[in-house]
């Protein structure tokens, strides 16, 4: 970009916004002006695509809405933006995800981030030979087929 274009909007840069991503859930708080009133407006959804850079930056959110997809394109560095609130995480590997056009219900919802445990390793009851003794030891018991109908034909 031209330096001198980049002085000029360096100051109109929205710097306050959490850093999200595509595919993060999120809450849009925007300013809605009718008459002489102001009220802030929510808009929650997932972001599917993020556009541009510097002062042309845009990120579009998608939501449905009474069983309709509705997507919304907000400008990054829009004064009518309020703030953004990231409700979920993901963890795609994608830059845009259109695909979410065609997907209804849980399947729209698919990109949510897999939250991991640390699983706690418990100490060991007994050791492995005598487990394999206690196994080998036990009488098998038989096992019945799964469909008897299937076996006497």
């Amino acid at each position: 970009m031209n330096p001198i274009i980049k002085e000029i909007t360096a100051h109109q840069i929205n710097k306050g916004l959490p850093p999200f991503k595509v595919g993060d859930g999120v809450r849009v708080h925007t300013k809605v002006r009718e008459g002489d009133k102001e009220r802030i407006q929510i808009f929650s959804g997932v972001v599917i695509a993020r556009k541009g850079h510097g002062i042309h930056e845009s990120f579009t959110v998608r939501r449905i809405s009474y069983g309709e997809g509705v997507e919304r394109v907000f400008p990054v560095n829009s004064p009518n933006i309020e703030k953004v609130e990231i409700e979920s995480e993901s963890e795609n590997m994608r830059a845009r995800m259109y695909y979410l056009r065609t997907r209804t219900g849980k399947a729209a919802m698919a990109v949510k981030k897999k939250r991991f445990e640390e699983e706690v390793a418990a100490p060991a009851a007994a050791p492995a030979p005598v487990a394999a003794q206690v196994a080998a030891a036990a009488p098998a018991a038989p096992v019945a087929p799964a469909n008897p109908a299937a076996t006497a034909s």
